[in-house]
């Protein structure tokens, strides 16, 4: 569906809706356009960053759809991951998140934590729960409380909060593309349209090269 759509946004042949909805988008209403560009992690491809926090809801019900879209993405995309901290239990969580990525645990595990707090009524909000929990997940405690306090990880930590002031985010999801246009759920219209607009962002970046 993904390179259909991008085909008819190109095209201006099909009637789809979202397709419709593609040739529409326009900046300020749905995208904003950073004053200031951020350097991607790897320039020669264009870069999707999504933002976001375990505990957000909007960001559990986007998986549904983000997930599928970003395992679909040719080679040409970069898709990254970057933990909204804005203090406290924010925090906690996206040091949770790349403790996990040092650790390159299955996806599964991350979809676990999702499922925990949204619908298993868990906080997750300490050391020692979130550890007992990543156990029940074949994480091995020591082998995580050690990465938990790794330099690597502290130092993800910090270049993600630099990078969300540089996003100039204040919710989650957020979405940046290519470290110029920056959108959220409400202002794409919804979840589908969520990777819509960002469809368009991408060919308007690899139209640019």
């Amino acid at each position: 569906m993904r390179n259909l759509l991008m085909s008819a946004v190109l095209v201006g042949a099909s009637l789809l809706g979202s397709t419709v909805f593609a040739q529409e988008a326009v900046e300020g209403r749905h995208y904003a356009v950073l004053s200031s560009p951020v350097p991607v992690a790897q320039p020669e491809k264009i870069e999707v960053v999504e933002l976001f926090w375990y505990g957000c809801p909007h960001c559990y019900q986007l998986e549904a759809t983000i997930n599928p879209w970003s395992a679909a993405l040719p080679e040409d995309v970069n898709f990254v991951r970057v933990p909204a901290m804005f203090g406290g239990i924010w925090n906690l969580h996206g040091q949770l998140f790349y403790t996990l990525e040092n650790l390159k645990v299955d996806e599964t595990v991350h979809n676990s934590i999702f499922n925990a707090l949204h619908n298993q009524g868990r906080k997750l909000s300490s050391l020692n729960e979130i550890t007992q929990f990543v156990a029940t997940q074949g994480v091995d405690k020591d082998i995580f409380v050690k990465t938990w306090n790794s330099f690597s990880v502290k130092s993800q930590m910090e270049k993600a909060k630099k990078l969300a002031m540089a996003y100039q985010i204040s919710g989650v999801p957020a979405v940046v593309i290519n470290g110029k246009y920056r959108f959220d759920i409400g202002m794409a219209g919804g979840l589908q349209q969520t990777v819509d607009v960002a469809d368009v962002l991408i060919e308007k970046e690899r139209q640019a090269k």
